[in-house]
């Protein structure tokens, strides 16, 4: 049964902050110190301290906290058949962009276990009772590491097997019960200059998945950075309307709130995720400074076509400090909910 939810429901983008002692089990794994067994209580553990986080600051609706997760999508190419790694372009100096693992493709891609998302939702259900969103990498931003070869031709093509990867990824997720999925499409803000037709993979990735479908847009969060000098959704928001999903998932707070107005041209059949947390900034919000930004909003958005979450997942961030910033994402829903009530 799909819980009743609150005016202005807040939930999470995807990731949560990563215990200090995860980092420590990652160098373990790496070292090969880890047996099957020690994995499964890793990921157990870690998945149960973020659903408690989330729980404890009274997020309405969570995330699996994608503890296990490396670097976004970089662990999701050991999924992956038909690529092979290659050296980062740059290894001197502070990491970020150009120092993320590129991938050159040898054969068809296939996906014969999937991606591993549906174990971890699985997890996730066992360990809540709360509602929960599954969070699930697109086919474009899939793309965006690999390297032309192994029979393709053009990216086109590529992009229509990894399409066929995410679809039967997000209906295997239907199957164990997921009825919340978002696609993760942080790639498509990073366009500045021309319109860049989101839909077509897109719909294509989601048809036939019976759940309620978000789709996250934002400008990159990678070390902390994100990867656009330019950071406007004028070029996104002229293909939303297009896209097969209930709800779009923005940010704002780190790039303020005059996009808001932009609401007169947003498609009126979807709910906006409303990114008021500022994960890229070290010190957290207060709930009034959350509560100013959702009043921005709703000057321009309808109160019940408006969903609130940070924006962007918490994977760069510190636990405690994404700690802080999701008792003031709630605080703050708290005190614009009295004001609409």
């Amino acid at each position: 049964m799909t819980q009743a939810l609150p005016k202005l429901p807040t939930s999470v983008v995807g990731s949560h902050g990563l215990p200090g002692w995860v980092w420590l089990a990652r160098e373990a794994m790496e070292a090969g110190r880890l047996g099957a067994i020690d994995l499964r209580e890793l990921m157990e553990d870690a998945t149960q301290a973020a659903l408690l986080d989330m729980e404890r600051a009274g997020v309405d609706v969570v995330s699996t906290g994608e503890m296990m997760r490396v670097r976004f999508i970089i662990g999701f190419y050991d999924h992956i058949q038909g690529i092979k790694t290659l050296p980062a372009p740059r290894r001197l100096g502070q990491p970020l962009w150009d120092t993320n693992t590129p991938f050159e493709v040898t054969e068809k891609l296939s996906a014969p276990r999937g991606l591993g998302i549906v174990e971890e939702f699985k997890l996730a259900r066992e360990l809540t009772g709360k509602r929960i969103k599954a969070t699930v990498p697109g086919p474009y931003t899939l793309l965006v590491p690999l390297k032309l070869g192994g029979g393709y031709k053009d990216k086109d093509t590529l992009l229509a097997d990894l399409v066929k990867i995410v679809n039967a990824e997000c209906k295997a997720l239907v199957a164990v019960g997921a009825d919340f999925i978002q696609i993760d499409e942080p790639h498509h803000g990073m366009y500045h200059g021309s319109a860049h037709d989101v839909s077509k993979g897109i719909n294509r990735a989601v048809d036939g998945v019976d759940a309620k479908i978000a789709v996250h847009v934002c400008f990159g969060n990678l070390y902390g950075r994100p990867f656009s000098a330019v950071r406007d959704y004028a070029n996104v928001f002229s293909t939303l309307h297009e896209i097969d999903a209930s709800q779009i998932v923005l940010e704002f707070a780190n790039r303020g709130m005059d996009d808001a107005a932009r609401w007169k041209d947003f498609p009126r059949d979807k709910e906006l995720g409303a990114g008021v947390i500022d994960v890229k900034a070290f010190k957290s919000e207060t709930p009034h400074e959350v509560a100013e930004r959702i009043r921005a909003l709703l000057r321009h958005v309808a109160a019940d076509r408006l969903w609130l979450n940070p924006d962007c997942g918490f994977w760069e961030t510190p636990r405690w400090i994404a700690k802080q910033k999701l008792n003031a994402l709630v605080e703050g829903a708290r005190l614009v909910r009295k004001e609409l009530t």
